[in-house]
């Protein structure tokens, strides 16, 4: 059965039969994740692949920075299938052009490339779990006080050298201003002395769904730690990669990086 849904942007949409329902919340968009909602019993894909669901029948998928095309649902109840997409709607993202740069700005000397690689490594194993905690359906906070000084999905052309896209939010502020937990969870890695992202600190909400907090000053709790919303867990910084002190933070649902700020409240002060 084939079911047309027109999505409402932060806002749940409701799309029932008899014995079924579909209800979905989130930004439709580049760097956007949804978090829906649909029967416990039934059996849901994204785009062809088996998704795991929570108890109450909660699951997520987002959509990359790059992503065009629809995502495919569909979902199978007591015999029955019911399929929709749900379109994305492209964004523009700021570019930067600075010349004039060492090259040790541009790029990484040989001698740290090792240390870049065990990093990566670190980061992957933090993002690899899957624990089923519903931690994800809280709404986030914002993790810190300040001005947004870096935006998800902005790229810089560094003496004519298009470098990969920012996927964080950047909050500037002091060094030593609190960094809390926009949800509850477990860290997975507490980490100091990374070469690009100085103390850095990742945190699990549940089924696949990561938040990464980098460039720290200090960090207030070690790997294994389950933290509360609103808990400290380090102290902006400027450690690492960082031009100023500075919180980059990041949300990733597995290998998908998200822009963090799509979860938050706007508050045009920044606190």
């Amino acid at each position: 059965m084939k079911l047309l849904i027109t999505f409402l942007i932060l806002s749940t949409s409701v799309f029932s039969s008899p014995g079924y329902f579909l209800n979905m919340k989130g930004t439709p968009t580049q760097g956007g994740l949804i978090i829906a909602q649909t029967h416990p019993s039934a059996v849901v894909s994204v785009n062809g692949v088996k998704t795991e669901m929570t108890k109450d029948g909660y699951f997520m998928f987002g959509f990359g920075r790059f992503d065009e095309n629809p995502i495919n649902l569909e979902i199978t109840l007591n015999g029955e299938k019911y399929t929709t997409t749900v379109p994305v709607t492209a964004r523009d993202f700021p570019t930067e052009v600075i010349n004039g740069l060492p090259d040790n700005k541009v790029n990484p000397p040989a001698e740290v490339l090792e240390q870049i690689k065990q990093d990566n490594i670190k980061v992957a194993k933090a993002r690899s779990f899957f624990d089923k905690r519903d931690d994800f359906l809280q709404s986030f906070i914002w993790p810190s006080n300040g001005r947004v000084s870096g935006v998800y999905g902005s790229r810089r052309i560094l003496n004519g050298e298009p470098k990969r896209p920012h996927y964080g939010m950047d909050i500037a502020n002091k060094t030593g201003t609190d960094v809390v937990s926009p949800a509850a969870g477990i860290v997975r890695m507490s980490e100091t002395g990374m070469y690009y992202t100085g103390g850095t600190i990742i945190i699990d909400h549940g089924f696949g769904l990561t938040t990464t907090f980098m460039h720290l000053s200090k960090l207030t709790v070690e790997t294994g730690t389950q933290v509360k919303q609103g808990e400290k867990i380090g102290e902006i910084g400027m450690t690492g990669r960082a031009t100023g002190p500075h919180l980059d933070w990041r949300l990733n649902l597995g290998n998908i990086r998200l822009d963090p700020q799509l979860m938050i409240p706007d508050q045009s002060d920044g606190k």
